[in-house]
Formats: C-alpha cells, structure tokens, sequence
C-alpha cells in the first residue's frame, strides 16, 4: 500500500513520449538528482527556515531572469533547486514528497509560462523558471524534440529529459513502482515509498472520524482524572483546615490560671482577644465547643472578661447581655461607649427649621436633618461656636435635646384646646414640645416632685415661650387625687439609666439588685395614676404613654403588662413610630399579654440614639372591674374623673340568691 497524497490533485495527463524515450534513462537521472539534493538538503534546511518571504520572492525572480537569457547553466541550475525545494518543503512533514499537479493551461501553451506549484505546509508557493522554445503539449503525440539543452551532459538527450521532467515529479503511482523495485536495491524516491493508494483516499474520511472519536475518548478521560484530583484537593484542603482549626481551638483558662489573672489583672489588649474567641466558640458551639466544658462554663467566663474590659458590675452585665445574642450584646456595649449625637429640636413657636438651620449654619455650625421620622430634629456635627451659648439658643428658638426623647412626644400627639398632663416634666424638654405641638392652646400641668429640678423646668418654659403650661409640685403617686380629667398623660417614668450609659458611665456599677426592685415598684404605681388621671369620655384623647430611658425588661414590658392585668379597661395601642424593635412577649421564662410586640424599643448600636421604651394605652372605660384574683372580686370600682379631683365610690354588687 503506497502513502497517501498531502494534497489531493487530478491525475497528471499522459506523456506520449515514455514508450519512445524509455524510463530507465529518466529513473537513473531522478535517481541522481535526489541523492544530490539529500547531501545537500542539511545544509539548505537552516537557511531556508531563516529566509524571509522577501528574499524567496528575489530568488525566484532572479531564477526566471536567468531563464529569459537562455543560459543552460541558469536552466540546469533553476531545475536542481526547484527539486530540492520541492523536497525540503516535504521533509517538514513525514519526509515525504508532495504530489504535484500541472497547470494543463500552462502545458498546452508551452513550458516559458508555466509555473509547477507545490503547496507546502506553510502554504508557500515554488514556482519553475520556464524554459525557451519548448512547444509541448499533452495533446499532441508527435511532439517535436526541438529543445535546447539543458541535461547534466552532452551524450544524453537533454530534450527527452526536459519534456519528461515535470511529469517526473508527479511520481505517479501507475507503471512506476514494479520497475522501479526490480531495477534497484537502493532506497529513492520509488513508487511504493511515494505513491498514492485510491483505497487509502477513498478512506480519509473514515479516518478522519475515527480520529475525532479517539480525541474525544482522550479528552473524556482527561477531565475525569481532573476531576479525580480536584476532589483529592478538596479533601486535603478540607482535612488541613480541621487541623488548623483543632490547632487553634481555643481552651478556657484553668481554675489556677484565673486565680494568677485575679491577683495580677491580665493586660486589655488579652481580655478583648479572649472575648472574641469565646464568642466564636458559643456562635459555633458544636464544632469549636471544648468537650470537657459546657456552655455555661464559657458564659461565665465570657460575662467576666467583659465586666473587666467594660468596667460593669457583673449583675448589670448579666441583665443586660439577657437582652441580645452573644455578637450583638457585644456591638451592644461598644456602642455604650461612644457618645450619641448632639441633636436639637427646633421650637416652632419661633421659628422653622429651615430658618433655623441656615442661620446655625452662618455661624459655622455644621449640621442636618435629624431623619425623615422627626419634622423639627436637627443634628450637630460640629460647631464653631458653643451650641448652648448662641443667640438663637437664648432666644428660644431650638432646644438642646436628645433624639430619643422626641419619641414619647411623638407617640402622645397631643392635640390644640386639650388638657395634657406631664407627670415627670422637669427639665421641660417634652413639655415645651407639647405645647409647640397645641401651638401654646389648651392647658399643659408640668408636674414634678423634685423642687430643685423644676428650676430649670420654669427656665426653659419661659425661654421657649410657652404660654399654656401650669408648673406645679406633687407625688406623681397622689396625682389623681388632686386633679383628674386629663385628655393626654404622658409618663416618662424615673428609671435606671441603662439606656443612657454612654452619658451616665456611674450606671454601670451604681445600680443593684435592690435599686431595681425599688425603681420597679414606683413605676407600676406611677402607671396605675396616669390611667386613674385620664378621661375615657374624651371625644379626642384618653391616651396615656408610658415611657423610660432603660432597656431591662423589669421597667419596660413587665410594667406595662402589670397595668394590663391591673387595669382591664385601657388597652395598648399602636404607638405610631415606624421604626424600633417590637417588645417582647416572651422573656426567659416569661409570658406578657400578646398586645406588647404594639410597643417599641430601641437601642444605641441599631439606631444611633439612646436607649428607650415606649408603650402608648387607650382607656376604654372609667369603671375598673375587679379582676377575679383580687379578694373585692364582688365589687366595682368606679373612677369618676373630675377638674377639682378624682372620687371613688365603691359599690357593692347584690348577691344573687
């Protein structure tokens, strides 16, 4: 089976002469020339890799020129090189000549414009200087030999070789190859090495199919061995991270260690890395978890690092941290470390706050709105000048005020021409923004029991020009028995401060479990008041908001739910803030009425203010019936509201026989 073709080209047209001429002659002379060319062929391997297009297209030029002159060594000389370009082009793929087909324009009008064409692999084209006076024709059996010469010697027939050299280039695979194998035992450019099987031709394209299918087995097998790696990869990196993980799980101190720690405190910088690796370990307790601790063994160290690195009491801490996840307890107390932001309200009795900011402003105060929730709030940035000393401060124009209590106000919405009551008004913030809000209408009762804190009550009630409030000086406790009747009663209730550490530090170690007891017992008989002070029969209000600056639940949802129980005829309402934490109706244990998530919280890390409580009630009914626990389960209270004081009259229900 002889090779296939490179490329695949028509069958050479039939030289009439090689019955008359003989092929020995021919053979011998091919045989000749390719020995020639194979010494020769080294050498022309590196410079032809090294000629440049240009320098071809020159010699190729250089070649036809020598041709027109009629030289016969130019001619003998443009024959030997085109051969071995024509093999050298070859031997770039398999050692093998190309086929070679003529151009049959080019042969029936003789050999001077004719050009052998060869593609090789880099697709260049080698060209035969054409030779003068040829007049061959394939069509013409009786072609003439007048041909100059141009054979390697004078004896031979230069003619005969020229007419047949460009068909012996074709290497035809009929009628070559069995004469060619019994003339000669040397290896040459025979028919069986060179020549060309139809079957094989006929068979390429199952071939080349055959090809795809196999590269596509190999690429198949390929990925699935990428695939094995990248899944032992995995594995690796998988196991070497649960190394370094058992590497750097963190072990709680020894029972020895905290004692050394107590005697010489630990450095903060020890303290605040100990925390968060505890944190870590209870957010992913069942990986990072020491099996020979528990979790509470990981809480009490955690509540003792923090209470050294915060500076609270370990009782404060512990109440507080109840409130939170374990991550967010500790954004919890950052934030009680960074001071909130000066805001002010602006008194629109005066002004507006447009005004009001633009003349802030000219005075190098840099400032903004408070947010969209507050129509009158401002925010203090910076300021050239003291806040509290400018002409628009002294002329009551704003007041110095934090932005949480804006909220209770909010909630209240007191109305013109009604009668308000603030239990705990001093230093008169919240009342001077009612009477702004009932645009100095109706009556306001500014009450507080501290004498020395209603100084500043009365100052900041005439610097803001409040014409409608009635200072006066009573146990909020005793109130309904003095006066009664109220359309609004806004408590903002005394408490414990944990809301606002980051003003008072001295809450965090100041308060105990006593002081809460105490200020917790205040406040539900504070609550109880403001409901007994307020008119059900109000056609625009009967609302009561109860409020304080703490977040322990004691002061917060436990009242309130204590005045539902208490007090079945009010009701809690929404509050109408839009913003906040809902209240809790479940708390470690305990269970509040359902209506509490109506109430809101809020919280200095979540809303970049202090932290407040606000609930806001609707009284329902001035009768208070007696709930079945109490021992006067027979009777009925009835709370009969009036403007010189409130009268109870206690009733006795008639047994049913």
């Amino acid at each position: 089976m002889g090779r296939r073709a490179k490329n695949k080209q028509a069958a050479p047209l039939p030289i009439e002469d090689e019955r008359r001429t003989g092929k020995v002659t021919e053979k011998l002379h091919n045989k000749l020339a390719f020995q020639k060319i194979q010494q020769r062929k080294k050498q022309q391997q590196q410079q032809q890799k090294s000629r440049t297009g240009s320098q071809q297209q020159g010699k190729r030029k250089a070649a036809v020129a020598e041709s027109a002159t009629g030289t016969k060594d130019a001619k003998k000389k443009k024959i030997e090189k085109t051969k071995k370009e024509l093999f050298d082009s070859d031997s770039d793929d398999q050692e093998r000549p190309p086929k070679m087909s003529r151009n049959n324009d080019a042969l029936a009008s003789g050999w001077d414009n004719a050009d052998i064409a060869s593609d090789s692999d880099d697709g260049s084209e080698i060209s035969m200087g054409s030779y003068e006076g040829s007049d061959l024709s394939d069509d013409d059996e009786d072609q003439s030999s007048d041909v100059s010469d141009s054979g390697p010697g004078k004896d031979d027939k230069p003619s005969e070789l020229d007419e047949k050299l460009p068909s012996n280039f074709l290497f035809d695979s009929e009628g070559e190859g069995e004469d060619e194998d019994e003339g000669s035992d040397e290896e040459g450019p025979g028919d069986d090495e060179y020549s060309v099987d139809s079957s094989d031709i006929g068979s390429e394209d199952e071939e080349s199919g055959g090809d795809i299918e196999a590269k596509s087995r190999r690429l198949e097998s390929r990925k699935r061995e990428e695939a094995k790696l990248a899944e032992l990869e995995l594995q690796g990196m998988q196991q070497q991270e649960a190394l370094d993980a058992e590497e750097l799980r963190f072990v709680l101190p020894t029972e020895e260690m905290l004692k050394e720690e107590a005697e010489n405190p630990p450095d903060l910088s020890v303290v605040s890395q100990r925390i968060q690796d505890i944190i870590n370990v209870l957010n992913n307790f069942t990986k990072l978890r020491d099996l020979n601790r528990s979790r509470t063994e990981y809480m009490q160290q955690l509540l003792r690092d923090m209470a050294y690195y915060y500076g609270y009491s370990e009782y404060i801490l512990e109440k507080l941290m109840q409130l939170f996840p374990v991550s967010e307890a500790l954004e919890f107390f950052e934030a009680n470390e960074v001071p909130r932001p000066v805001t002010i309200r602006t008194n629109t009795l005066k002004t507006r706050r447009r005004a009001l900011a633009q003349a802030l402003i000219n005075r190098g105060v840099n400032l903004d709105v408070i947010g969209k929730w507050s129509k009158v709030g401002l925010t203090v940035y910076d300021s050239s000048v003291p806040v509290g000393a400018t002409p628009e401060y002294m002329a009551g124009h704003y007041m110095i005020q934090a932005a949480s209590s804006f909220l209770p106000v909010i909630a209240l919405d007191p109305q013109p021409y009604e009668r308000v009551l603030d239990m705990s008004a001093a230093p008169g913030g919240k009342t001077t923004h009612c009477a702004a809000l009932m645009k100095n209408t109706g009556v306001i009762f500014a009450n507080d029991a501290n004498k020395q804190r209603e100084k500043a009550l009365m100052a900041n009630i005439h610097r803001m020009g409040v014409t409608n409030a009635v200072v006066c000086n009573y146990d909020g406790r005793e109130f309904p028995k003095v006066m009664g009747g109220f359309d609004r009663v806004l408590l903002d209730a005394p408490c414990s401060g944990t809301g606002v550490i980051s003003k008072d530090s001295s809450v965090k170690v100041s308060k105990t479990e006593q002081d809460f007891q105490i200020l917790t017992h205040l406040q539900k008989e504070l609550i109880l008041s403001a409901i007994d002070s307020v008119d059900a029969n109000s056609k625009t209000g009967g609302y009561i908001v109860y409020s304080t600056c703490s977040v322990t639940v004691e002061e917060d949802e436990a009242v309130v739910d204590y005045a539902l129980k208490k007090r079945p005829n009010i009701k809690l309402v929404d509050t109408g803030l839009d913003f906040g934490r809902k209240g809790f109706t479940k708390f470690r244990g305990q269970s509040f009425h359902p209506s509490l998530h109506l109430t809101r919280r809020f919280f200095a890390h979540t809303h970049n203010m202090d932290g407040f409580f606000v609930a806001k009630f609707q009284k329902v009914s001035n009768k208070i019936p007696a709930t079945p626990s109490e021992p006067s389960a027979g009777k009925t209270t009835l709370v009969v509201p009036s403007g010189s004081g409130a009268k109870t009259r206690k009733r006795k229900n008639k047994s049913k026989q």
